[in-house]
């Protein structure tokens, strides 16, 4: 059985602000806003300081938890046309081969997190460059300047890693950029912030559900059994926050993937008991008894039917959903599939490659169509890939935070969460 979600509440911006307690929708909305600080504190803080290095012989990026994302991006970025190789790493060991050729990247919002901090302090010890990004005054910064690093500060507003995203993100690509592995100069970080400010401006509590897309893609969400895909790279890592927001946020399980890899791991799934169709192919159901004699089956390939037992195919329904059951006689009905797919802005002008990966996306959003899959698309608006990507997170952003507080849940705080740390303490 589907979560009831209360559609009334998410039109009452007072009831949304009084159950959000740590003002997530808020923090989500100063996204643009921290592009252009993250800029400033940056340059205060002497990014520029990178260029005057050798280039690294490579990078590796400790990053865990909300933070995690900034190593998808970098990488993502990077790959195109970096000219040395970018890596991620959550926690220790350190691999051997970093030394004082490589640059590493600790990024932590507390400046406390024990894998990048530690990661940071092996590299001190073992000479690499350093850049680190958190708390101004927190043991990750301390460890910057013993090894006379980089280090740049978050602000003072930053209480979540998954609302400070682009606080923890630009200053990692300025320094990319200054070391010349993308092109991410603090100019083209204008264009960001102003498709960020769009997108909180579309995504405000104070707009009705029917026009707010972040709200529409919630109350459908809240109906189904999600799945994400991305149709490229660039949407990968936005699926792949999806997940992440929709698992840590409104704790609501997700498993994601990128085409074309992920394609028949996410078919597959069509024939599972979460389809309306109870996991059959189309054309293999009927509304009770039939006789082959009785249809017309030229023009079909064999495998639309099963094979027969005697003279009449036994074919009770077998609908993933049953208008006439009663949940209190039959049990609860599965909730429905769904398939949110997030999908990168159109090549301009269209390659080959482009036409692929439409054709593949096309199909299986078709076969997720006739295997009675819900289905939900996200697609970019035209931009820089890093404005395109941010555009993609904010919406999934925005859409879980609304998804859990339509399900009564507080989007910043989790009793389970807070049990484990407990007991991990």
């Amino acid at each position: 059985m589907a979560p009831h979600i209360d559609e009334a509440l998410l039109d009452d911006p007072d009831e949304l602000h009084r159950k959000d307690s740590r003002q997530t929708l808020h923090a989500l909305a100063t996204a643009g806003a921290q592009v252009r600080e993250s800029v400033t504190l940056a340059q205060e803080a002497g990014v520029d300081r990178l260029a005057r290095l050798d280039r690294p012989r490579s990078v590796l990026v400790a990053a865990l938890g909300g933070s995690a994302l900034v190593a998808d991006v970098l990488e993502l970025l990077a790959e195109p046309g970096s000219p040395v190789p970018v890596q991620a790493r959550r926690n220790l060991p350190l691999p051997g081969w970093v030394g004082p050729l490589d640059l590493v990247v600790a990024v932590s919002l507390s400046g406390r997190a024990p894998g990048p901090l530690a990661i940071a302090a092996e590299a001190a010890r073992r000479g690499a460059s350093l850049l680190t990004v958190g708390a101004d005054d927190s043991p990750l910064a301390e460890v910057c300047r013993r090894a006379r690093g980089v280090h740049i500060g978050v602000g003072r507003s930053r209480t979540s890693s998954r609302t400070s995203l682009w606080s923890l993100l630009v200053p990692v690509l300025l320094g990319a950029d200054q070391i010349g592995i993308i092109d991410t100069p603090a100019e083209a970080m204008a264009e960001v912030a102003q498709r960020l400010d769009e997108a909180a401006e579309a995504y405000r509590p104070t707009s009705e559900s029917f026009v707010n897309p972040a709200k529409v893609l919630a109350l459908q969400l809240a109906e189904t059994m999600p799945m994400v895909l991305g149709d490229s790279p660039l949407a990968g890592v936005a699926a792949a926050r999806a997940a992440s927001m929709l698992a840590r946020t409104a704790r609501v399980p997700a498993p994601w993937g990128e085409l074309p890899d992920a394609a028949s791991q996410i078919v597959a799934c069509f024939d599972g008991p979460y389809t309306s169709l109870g996991g059959r192919r189309p054309g293999t159901y009927d509304a009770g008894r039939i006789r082959l004699g009785d249809i017309d089956t030229s023009g079909w390939e064999p495998h639309h039917f099963a094979e027969p037992e005697g003279d009449l195919a036994e074919r009770p329904r077998q609908s993933g959903r049953d208008i006439f059951a009663d949940p209190f006689l039959d049990g609860p009905s599965l909730p429905e599939l769904g398939l949110l797919t997030l999908r990168d802005a159109p090549a301009e002008p269209p390659t080959r490659e482009s036409a692929q990966v439409e054709a593949l996306t096309d199909a299986v959003l078709t076969t997720a169509r006739e295997a009675g899959v819900r289905v939900m698309d996200v697609t970019a608006q035209p931009g820089a890939p890093l404005t395109r990507l941010a555009e993609l997170v904010t919406t999934v952003d925005f859409t879980a935070t609304y998804l859990a507080l339509g399900l009564g849940l507080d989007p910043s705080v989790s009793p389970h969460v807070a049990d484990l740390n407990d007991r991990t303490r």
